[in-house]
């Protein structure tokens, strides 16, 4: 017997080369799951079901598996009806003992699937087809409270716990949920209603909260209507998100769509969002819990994203950034009916930084500001927080942007005391609405430069060496996440 493997493992392999005529690499191709207790499991559910040998489907992945199961197989009914939180409690619960010899993938298939919170594993892909949706359940009671972020001290929406998320996952390594852009519905219209009147005693659950976790992955897929932020990576590492729609009422507050907070090496792409609070919003934790608890966001890179956004940011900074902000690179951005491209937020009490953001080609149309920074977002956890813990903001660049219908280039307020300093924006054309504000460019105590800008900008961002257009200082140096390169894999697609 080999001695790299357990005694339940060996029996494993033997059973699968049993029944599949030998053991392919998991990254060539990948095998139905059939350990005897398992293959006896899913027998329950099969009974008067005919088959066919289904077809084999390709798709990309940080991660391939070597096993594979539908989620049909462990009772689940997809009616839109029928509660479905055991069938994927179970499901997970029984691949996740395949973590150690391959992975394995649990395909969602046609059909809309009812549940409540499940927790996923290591190692392990979560697949939708084209037409499944996964809808989350409206009831309080499928969702566990669980403690507040130990960086932010308290739930978002009131004093003490928080709801867990629908997908919640902590201290796992390489997990994929992607698809064929099937569904995950959040039904969050009663949720909504319930915070609006003050009913809720606990915050609201997110669609997707991992924590803790290294190497995730998060594509080809649509969300809808979260109860609250639609995905929340959280103290984790080595993030790809890819190829996204997430859709939301615009009139919702707090459906934002990607919330990376305290992660590091992020990479978000090709993603198109509609929401009723920032599309993308980057945070490190709340005053002093956020001090205290020290872990920064950077080295996140944000490419080829459609926002819309009325009420608010296309990419916001903050406010929650106590941890510390940096290192964000943002390029081929496009803003359309949206409040601010990029804002930044923070307060006095916040303490932490957001500094060295470099955005690039950016084309906005309809826009309340192009440029939007405050010192005053006022927020505060509780009473304990240091009024004399001051955010420090620095080396923020913006070039290449060409925006239509706008009403207000900038509104740029730093803090008396703390300017937020070696401000870069340059080659910005700015087209006015119908009906601009009167002042076009509002700056208080902040303090760098402007070059090749129109209108023109306000004396505290003065032009740099007038009829030369001077770019900003942007880093060539890749973020380690965009070198990552993802791997094709194979699974096979039962008909049942």
């Amino acid at each position: 017997m080999p001695t790299s493997l357990s005694t339940v493992g060996y029996l494993l392999l033997l059973l699968l080369i049993s029944y599949d005529g030998g053991f392919i690499g998991a990254a060539d191709a990948e095998h139905d799951l059939r350990a005897t207790d398992l293959h006896n499991h899913r027998h329950r559910h099969r009974r008067h079901r005919s088959h066919r040998r289904g077809e084999e489907f390709e798709y990309s992945a940080i991660s391939c598996r070597a096993y594979s199961a539908s989620l049909d197989e462990f009772g689940a009914v997809g009616d839109g009806v029928t509660s479905n939180t055991a069938a994927f409690r179970d499901a997970v619960s029984q691949l996740s003992r395949f973590a150690d010899y391959g992975g394995s993938l649990l395909f969602v298939p046609a059909g809309r699937w009812l549940t409540g919170s499940f927790n996923l594993t290591s190692h392990f892909t979560l697949f939708l087809h084209r037409d499944a949706v996964i809808l989350a359940s409206q009831e309080e009671s499928d969702y566990e409270v669980i403690e507040p972020l130990p960086s932010y001290g308290r739930g978002r929406d009131t004093d003490g716990g928080r709801f867990i998320s629908l997908l919640f996952g902590s201290n796992l390594t390489d997990v994929v949920i992607t698809g064929e852009n099937g569904t995950i519905d959040g039904q969050g219209e009663p949720w909504w209603g319930k915070f609006k009147r003050g009913e809720l005693k606990y915050t609201r659950p997110y669609l997707i909260e991992i924590m803790h976790s290294d190497g995730i992955q998060i594509s080809n897929l649509t969300f809808l209507n979260s109860p609250s932020w639609h995905i929340h990576p959280v103290y984790s590492r080595n993030i790809f998100i890819q190829g996204l729609t997430i859709l939301a009422p615009v009139t919702v507050p707090n459906t934002d769509g990607i919330n990376p907070d305290s992660c590091t090496n992020t990479r978000i792409e090709d993603c198109y969002i509609v929401s009723g609070d920032d599309c993308i919003a980057v945070k490190s934790g709340w005053d002093q819990y956020g001090i205290n608890y020290g872990m920064p966001t950077k080295q996140l890179l944000i490419r080829r994203l459609t926002c819309i956004s009325p009420d608010s940011a296309v990419i916001a900074l903050g406010s929650e950034m106590s941890g510390g902000i940096e290192d964000v690179r943002a390029e081929d951005i496009v803003a359309i009916n949206s409040e601010s491209g990029i804002r930044i937020k923070t307060a006095i009490g916040r303490g932490g930084y957001v500094k060295d953001v470099y955005v690039r080609g950016m084309t906005m149309q309809t826009m309340k500001y192009v440029f939007w920074m405050t010192g005053s977002y006022g927020s505060h956890p509780d009473e304990h927080y240091d009024p004399k813990a001051l955010p420090v903001i620095q080396n923020i660049n913006y070039q290449d942007m060409v925006a239509e219908n706008v009403t207000m280039p900038a509104q740029l307020a730093g803090i008396s005391g703390d300017q937020f300093t070696g401000i870069c924006i340059s080659n910005v054309t700015i087209t006015l609405s119908k009906k601009p504000k009167k002042v076009l460019w509002n700056c208080t105590d902040v303090s760098g430069y402007t070059s090749g800008v129109t209108p023109q900008p306000c004396q505290l961002l003065p032009e740099k060496q007038p009829g030369t257009i001077v770019p900003c200082n942007f880093p060539e140096d890749p973020i380690p996440i965009d070198e990552v390169k993802l791997q094709r894999c194979y699974s096979r697609r039962r008909n049942m």
